[in-house]
């Protein structure tokens, strides 16, 4: 059986500025508390203001390890100003750039999960470049141009421990349901055609991928 947050986690992650729905997130936080006990970090590419980090944060809690997130905090190319997914109350009218990383940290203290997250303020391909661990959990859910979701897969995904999860938000096989471009999807077959990874869950956009052989 899948295991759920507790209300008042959920009511967080449902109060947070973001766009991940509901079944989205629940899917997300089963896969996190799954991988959760290997033991290893459970590390999250994209974070925006910090809702889908709420739930990989109380899933680490539960599972005794941390959770890691990786975001510049500048907005991904959907989120700058013109675009749909553009709010305007994440600018810092300072140097009238974005920046997401006060309203993540406020996000993170009033669900009380402060401790439990190590955020890396950065680009996902150099974080990676300097990264030397295994992980459990990779979440890619960063840039969608094809350039930054690959550079994210190639950057991550051979840190993704035997048995440890790969989850890839915003897979749309059909052109038709296109939110944010199609990279994501290219991201998600090159995974599973890699012969690396095995597809276990599939909710709406969100895929769950297990690794089951060495490779990318």
């Amino acid at each position: 059986m899948a295991v759920e947050p507790e209300a008042e986690i959920v009511a967080a992650f449902e109060g947070a500025k973001g766009f991940m729905p509901r079944g989205e997130g629940l899917a997300l936080y089963a896969a996190a508390a799954e991988a959760a006990a290997l033991g290893l970090p459970l590390l999250e590419v994209g974070t925006y203001c910090g809702r889908s980090t709420i739930l990989l944060a109380d899933a680490a809690r539960r599972g005794g390890v941390s959770a890691i997130t990786v975001d510049h905090h500048r907005g991904s190319e959907e989120q700058q100003p013109g675009w749909e997914y553009h709010d305007p109350a994440t600018v810092d009218p300072e140097v009238g750039r974005m920046d997401t990383l006060p309203t993540f940290r406020r996000t993170l203290h009033a669900a009380g999960l402060e401790d439990h997250v190590i955020a890396i303020v950065g680009r996902s391909p150099q974080v990676a470049k300097a990264w030397g661990g295994p992980l459990g959990f990779v979440f890619i859910d960063g840039g969608h141009t094809d350039e930054h979701a690959t550079g994210d897969y190639e950057g991550w995904a051979p840190h993704v421990a035997d048995g440890g999860l790969l989850v890839i938000h915003d897979v749309f096989p059909d052109p038709v349901d296109i939110m944010t471009g199609q990279a994501p999807y290219r991201v998600y077959l090159r995974a599973l055609e890699s012969g690396a990874f095995t597809e276990v869950a599939a909710v709406d956009s969100l895929r769950v991928l297990r690794r089951t052989a060495a490779g990318i």
